[in-house]
Parts: C-alpha cells; sequence; structure tokens
C-alpha cells in the first residue's frame, strides 16, 4: 500500500468523528470562497443574517446539481475533444467543471473504456483528489465514478486501488447519509467487479486500523468477496488462514464487524464439510475410531485457533446450524 493511502487512512478526518450534516442545532456552511478552503468546518461557525444573496450563493450547488445514475448515463458527443480535456477538468478548481469532468469518465468508462485504459493511472489520482473535496456533491459525483470505474475495468486498476479504497471506506464510515451511501455501494460494486485473489491482501490490511468504523467496512467487503473463491479457490487462498481472520473480528467493537465475521464463518463452515465429503479420509483399522474427530470441524477449529477464539467459532457455528435445524 502506497504511504499516501496509509496517511490518508490513519489521518480520520474530524467529519468522521463529527456530524457534518445535521438537520438540528447550529446552521454551519461549508467552505464560503477560497479563503477559508482548507479550513476545518468544524472550527468555523459562519452566522449569516438577513444575508440572502450570500445564502443563495452558497446554496446553489447542492440544490441544482443533478446525480445522474450509471443506468441513465448518455454518450458523450465529442470523444476525441472529451478525452483531451479530461485531465485539465477533473483538476479544475471550478467544482462545476470538475463534475462535469467526473461525469465524462463515467460515460467514457461506459462508452468507450478502451480509450482511457491508458490513461487510467493518471485519472485515478484526481477521481480519489475530488474524494477528498470538502464539497458534498464533488465527493458525491466523484464516489460514483469509482463505482463506474470498478465496473468498467474490474482487475485493471488493482495498481490504483490503494488511495481509491482508502478514501472509499472513509466516507462510508462517516455520517454525511447520502455520501456514506454512495460509497457503500461504490463498495458493493468493488467487491464484485474485482477479483477476490487480488482484493482480499488489500482489504486485511484495514481489519486491523485504529478505527472502529473503518474495521467494520473492511470486514464487510472481505466477507463479500471471499465467497466469490468459490470452493477450490478458498482451499487454495487457506482456509486456515481465512478462519483465522474471522475470528479475530467476532470480539470487534461494531456489531457489523462481528456479523460479518459469523457469515464468513458459516461460509468457511460450509466449504470445509463439502470439501471433507468429496475427499474422505480413507480409514484404516487401527484408526477407524479417531477419523470422524480428526475431521471433525472442531478439531479444525482447536487446531487452527487458540481455545478461546476456539471456543468462540464454535459457539457462532453451532448456534447458527442449530437454528438452521429448527426452522427447517
Amino acid at each position: 500500500m502506497s504511504e499516501t493511502a496509509l496517511r490518508d487512512l490513519n489521518t480520520v478526518p474530524s467529519s468522521d468523528r463529527k456530524t457534518e450534516s445535521s438537520s438540528k442545532g447550529n446552521f454551519t456552511k461549508s467552505y464560503v470562497g477560497s479563503a477559508i478552503e482548507n479550513v476545518d468546518v468544524s472550527l468555523v461557525s459562519i452566522k449569516i443574517n438577513r444575508n440572502d444573496d450570500m445564502n443563495a450563493a452558497v446554496e446553489i450547488g447542492s440544490s441544482e446539481f443533478e446525480y445522474v445514475e450509471s443506468e441513465n448515463l448518455s454518450d458523450v458527443e465529442d470523444v476525441d475533444t472529451s478525452i483531451k480535456t479530461l485531465l485539465v477538468g477533473l483538476d479544475s478548481k471550478d467544482w462545476v467543471l470538475v463534475c462535469e469532468a467526473l461525469n465524462n469518465v463515467r460515460r467514457l468508462s461506459l462508452f468507450h473504456k478502451e480509450s482511457v485504459l491508458d490513461m487510467l493511472g493518471d485519472v485515478i489520482p484526481l477521481v480519489v483528489k475530488s474524494l477528498k473535496n470538502p464539497r458534498s456533491t464533488v465527493c458525491k459525483t466523484a464516489i460514483m465514478t469509482s463505482a463506474d470505474i470498478f465496473n468498467a475495468y474490474n482487475d485493471h486498476i488493482i495498481d490504483s486501488l490503494d488511495p481509491l479504497l482508502t478514501q472509499l471506506l472513509l466516507k462510508s464510515s462517516q455520517d454525511k447519509r447520502f455520501v456514506c451511501e454512495a460509497a457503500e455501494r461504490a463498495l458493493v460494486t468493488m467487491t464484485t467487479w474485482v477479483s477476490p485473489v487480488l482484493l482480499l491482501p488489500k482489504l486485511q490490511l484495514y481489519l486491523k486500523n485504529r478505527s472502529p468504523r473503518i474495521r467494520a467496512k473492511a470486514s464487510m467487503c472481505f466477507c463479500r468477496s471471499v465467497p466469490r473463491l468459490g470452493v477450490e479457490g478458498i482451499k487454495t487462498y487457506g482456509i486456515d488462514k481465512l478462519i483465522q481472520i474471522a475470528a479475530s473480528q467476532l470480539s470487534d467493537q461494531l456489531p457489523e464487524s462481528r456479523e460479518a465475521a459469523r457469515i464468513l464463518l458459516l461460509e468457511l463452515q460450509t466449504v470445509f464439510k463439502k470439501s471433507h465429503d468429496l475427499n474422505p479420509t480413507e480409514p484404516t483399522p487401527t484408526t477407524v475410531s479417531e477419523v470422524p474427530e480428526m475431521d471433525s470441524w472442531e478439531h479444525f477449529c482447536h487446531s487452527k485457533l487458540s481455545p478461546l477464539s476456539a471456543q468462540a467459532v464454535l459457539r457462532v457455528t453451532n448456534i447458527a446450524r442449530e437454528g438452521l435445524v429448527i426452522s427447517s
């Protein structure tokens, strides 16, 4: 992972710790003009009294900008012109031009993806820059752009994924609901279209992050990616490694992490039993009584985990299986 990505991740912005979008309390304006462009809005309270013109100027962005879903995007009018002006638009100081450029990235990825493939190394850092933008309109448009990039380019973005993944995990963990939901959808798209063999090692780094919300979002992504490996893929990746990862999340602070770990453990238990049903151990006369125990899920857990972790895993998987039996 790049140093920039790690630095971004370990410095969780104040917006993740303090509510940015509240319909109650003080009415806080974010970033009026370039003079306070880099000031933390949580430290600044701008009181607007009878100043309708200023109020309208600040409000115009969010109220008039229209977010276009991927299925409703239309093709660009001129491919060559759009490509030539793409990087300049993404790096513009005019947020409207940035949003237009981001939507052009989406259109080109959808209708002319080969034309942007060689530019991804330059495009993605600028998308990451927009993800960090304090203006919610730019941020959400960049999130939607990220999802379309995942959908179009799959594993081609893996070398540039680290800073993109960092920002999406951060945005999915913040309090501004519509940004958070968009980031969560982008992460689902990522786990759908990026190969789990390439993605899981990157996600694993975030499972030990100091932010419990980052860990929770990463756990959910990890849980979604593992089943895409398939039975043979999970065995190749290492079911023993995966059970240790899942067990460590069972005692995590947030319920999302614990639930993701529970789902993953049930998947691993199913794979373990399928693999042993397909390849049963041939017993010898001296080991007939020992084979069922040696091949059991319980023995596997105790052999790969500490006693306390093994007990926690078995408790979770046994309760879930008993519930399935009762419901059936």
